[in-house]
């Protein structure tokens, strides 16, 4: 969600009683700024790249000066930030990608960890949500988890919570809302885009010259570009100086079989445009009555068995 969930869709979510984000990605102090004014007088956060800080932390200290309410890092070691971040009063949210991540981010005592699957879309690591986030609420003792990747509805909300998450961190759904900075034609991908036509990548990070470490790929929506470079990784290397102008022009030209739409496995569960606080009140609603069917608020019987061996 970098350099798409702007100030003007954080303050729509944070106005319908959700947390707002602003996704910074590569954007430079000045469009920091921007982003907040568009927000001011609301609670939001801001989340940025962490070994991306190391090279302009002047970001960071632009976006501090807004006091947000929190502040998450995600890939790299957040401990150089950890003091600036909570002098300012903002709480530090710490996402991770693996359970030995979770455990070094623990160590850190931020105020929550984001358990992060590979389903997310964007960069993301190799471990599945299912399984990584009740492991990481294991390891990290009480600091609160948030679950993040391919959750785009009620249910995957209620699945996260029942397996021991405080909360839950949405992206690709609010891509496809009206406040965000996407391109037209983008979120049309994202609302007609299904999450089998998904795959982790690194080719526009090679395109974009960015020094991604390997074991971050990012999930996005098949496209020609994709297609004719994904597995061919040299050659693109080999052929990066004729492609990266092309990859900017297309970029600025919303020309979506070059540029990414950067995609978590959940879109084939985003199905409109819509504005952000209508997308928070179903999330709500939705989670609500997958909750409400769990504790068979009926009066019916569960129709399954209560333990294994009983018939």
């Amino acid at each position: 969600m970098g350099a798409v969930a702007c100030g003007r869709l954080a303050a729509a979510v944070s106005r319908a009683g959700a947390l707002g984000m602003i996704g910074t990605g590569y954007q430079d102090a000045a469009w920091i700024d921007r982003e907040f004014r568009a927000a001011e007088g609301l609670r939001i956060g801001i989340g940025f790249i962490t070994w991306d800080l190391a090279r302009a932390p002047e970001r960071l200290e632009a976006a501090l000066a807004w006091r947000p309410a929190a502040v998450m890092l995600s890939f790299g070691d957040a401990t150089p930030f950890v003091e600036p971040i909570r002098r300012a009063g903002a709480r530090l949210l710490l996402q991770v990608q693996s359970l030995e991540a979770a455990r070094q981010a623990a160590a850190l005592a931020p105020d929550a960890i984001v358990a992060q699957g590979t389903e997310a879309g964007g960069h993301g690591g190799g471990r599945s949500l299912l399984p990584l986030l009740p492991a990481v609420v294991d390891a990290v003792g009480s600091i609160p988890v948030l679950a993040g990747g391919g959750i785009a509805d009620g249910r995957g909300i209620a699945a996260c919570l029942a397996l021991g998450a405080s909360g839950v961190l949405i992206g690709s759904r609010f891509y496809a809302a009206e406040e965000s900075l996407a391109a037209p034609a983008g979120r049309e991908r994202m609302v007609r885009g299904s999450g089998d036509a998904t795959l982790r990548t690194r080719v526009f990070d090679i395109v974009r010259r960015l020094p991604w470490p390997a074991e971050f790929t990012g999930r996005v929506l098949r496209n020609q570009f994709t297609d004719r470079w994904h597995r061919g990784e040299q050659g693109l290397s080999d052929a990066v100086d004729r492609e990266q102008p092309r990859y900017v022009a297309a970029v600025e030209q919303a020309d979506f079989e070059t540029a990414a739409v950067w995609a978590g496995e959940g879109i084939d569960l985003i199905r409109d445009v819509a504005p952000a606080g209508e997308i928070v009140r179903r999330l709500v609603a939705e989670t609500g009555a997958a909750l409400a069917r769990l504790r068979h608020g009926d009066g019916a019987e569960p129709s399954w068995p209560r333990a294994v061996g009983d018939t």
